[in-house]
Formats: C-alpha cells, structure tokens, sequence
C-alpha cells in the first residue's frame, strides 16, 4: 500500500463522486477507479457501495477513513519535522558559556530573541572555564562556546561577539578607592596581594593578568584562589585582597566593593563565539548568526 493510495482514497471519500475526485487529484478517472479497486483487494474490504448513481462509503470505508486521515497527518507532521530541523527551527542546542558571558547584557538579550524565534529548539546550557568549553566543542559534546580568549586548536572556529575593559576590584577600605574615580594603572597594584580564579581553572583571564602585570613591571601575588567570580569579589570586600575582572562584573552590586577602571591600553577582554570548523547543525548555524547579528561580532 503506498501513500498516494490513501490520498486517492479520501478525495473520493469526501468528494463521494469518481469523475470529481479524478479532478481533484489531476487524473483521469479510469485510473483512480483502478486504483481504489486495488486498494480494496489489498485491504480486503469494500470501501465503498457504489451504483450507478451514487457512490457511498461503507461501514468499513468510514472506519478506514478515518485511519487514513491519521496516517496522512502523520506523514505530513513527519515532513514538517524534518523540514524545520533541516532549517534550524527544532531539536536541541547544546550550548558551554563562561560564567562571566551573561553578564553582558547583550548576550542574554540575544539569547531571549533565538528562543523567541525558534520555541521549538531546546536550548541546553552549561557554565563551564573557558578551557572547558574548548575541550567540549572538541570533544562535540556541545556544539556552540561563549568564552573568553585562549589559545584554540584549527579545528575550532571563533567570532568575537564584544570587548570590553577589565576593571580593579577593590574594597571600598582600600587606600586606592579614594579619589581614583576616573581609573588607575595596574602598576599601582603591584604590592598588593591579589584574589583570583586558580591557574588550574582555565578561565582566560590568568595568563591575560599575568602578561599585563608582566608589562606593568610586576608579578602578581596571587593570596587567595576561588573558582568563582561571586566569592572573588566577596573575597575582596572581605579585604583579603584586590582582583582584576572583565566590566561587566560592575552589575554585580556588592557592598564594600568599589570598581576601577583599568587605564593601562591592553586592558581589555573579549567574549568569543566559538564552533568547530566542520560544524553541520543548522540550529547551531542559526544561533551563532542570530547572535553575532545582535552583538556586532566579526570573525
């Protein structure tokens, strides 16, 4: 039995007339009859009572009507399915972002504006270090990366979304809050213990700190470690210590804390879109152009 029976059978169902199904359909009559003959000797029922006025269905024809019709919606939902995934509009995304990413609000806002545009898609997201997110994209366990900048192998392809300045985080009690309102130099932190992410976690932003406090004339004293930018900054409010973290941490409103803009030239950080180069999902494909449109990125 193939399909083009069913849709034979329905059109002489609902038009209960050979000669008006035959037009529907675009063929001639002959061969519809023939054909919904053999549907009948494959089904091994009358489908329809017919006379020389009137055809009808019969009691089997109405049951098998209905049938029909599911079958047909069926394949036709089937279609549909494939079609939209074919284009990106289903299925799920399986996304690593830094935890610093949405703090920007820009990457949220165009994160809120893929899920308005493809309800469909299920968007599976995971914080991970920037390292983490490399390996994953290797590995194909995720298929699209927000991290910041680190060395990448060929086989990853990246966008940077948006820059921004680092900042000094400082306690408000620190001798440096006052009266650098318009920013300071990281050299002025040169004596100063700092707490930061471990060398271990891979956030990008180590070896970023090292090699400004490098050309800033010092290194760096690093006292207390957290996997976290939360506890960082509530390391630092603590007075433990000072840190460097990109802007966008500024939302973060913590009391005892002050920002400082970083004012040495190679003060500043990125947030890269990152896929593999071989990548084929279309519903990655559509996120990172969806993306890299509402942020302004460049390749």
């Amino acid at each position: 039995m193939e399909l083009r029976h069913l849709r034979y059978f329905i059109a002489v169902a609902e038009e209960l007339h050979f000669g008006r199904a035959a037009q529907v359909l675009g063929i001639s009559q002959p061969p519809l009859s023939q054909q919904i003959q053999a549907l009948e000797q494959e089904v091994g029922a009358r489908l329809f009572e017919r006379t020389n006025r009137r055809v009808e269905l019969s009691e089997a024809g109405r049951l098998f009507l209905e049938e029909a019709r599911l079958v047909l919606a069926q394949v036709d939902k089937a279609a549909d399915v494939a079609r939209r995934a074919q284009l990106g509009e289903l299925g799920e995304l399986k996304i690593g972002f830094t935890s610093s990413a949405p703090f920007n609000s820009t990457i949220p806002q165009a994160i809120f504006a893929f899920r308005q545009r493809f309800p469909a898609v299920h968007l599976k997201l995971k914080e991970m270090s920037s390292t983490q997110v490399a390996e994953a994209l290797v590995d194909q366990s995720i298929q699209v990366g927000i991290m910041r900048p680190l060395p990448l192998p060929d086989s990853l392809s990246v966008v940077e979304l948006l820059r921004e300045p680092l900042v000094a985080v400082l306690s408000s009690k620190h001798p440096l809050a006052g009266g650098s309102e318009e920013g300071l130099h990281l050299a002025a932190l040169a004596q100063e213990p700092f707490v930061f992410f471990p060398r271990s976690y891979g956030s990008g932003l180590y070896a970023q700190l090292l090699n400004l406090s490098r050309d800033a004339g010092f290194t760096p004293h690093f006292a207390q470690e957290a996997a976290e930018a939360m506890t960082i900054i509530g390391l630092v409010a603590a007075g433990l210590g000072v840190s460097v973290l990109p802007a966008s941490y500024q939302r973060m409103r913590i009391d005892g804390v002050v920002y400082r803009r970083l004012l040495d030239p190679e003060a500043m950080t990125a947030v890269w879109l990152v896929q593999r180069q071989d990548q084929c999902s279309p519903m990655a494909r559509a996120f990172v152009e969806l993306l890299t449109r509402k942020t302004g990125g460049v390749s």
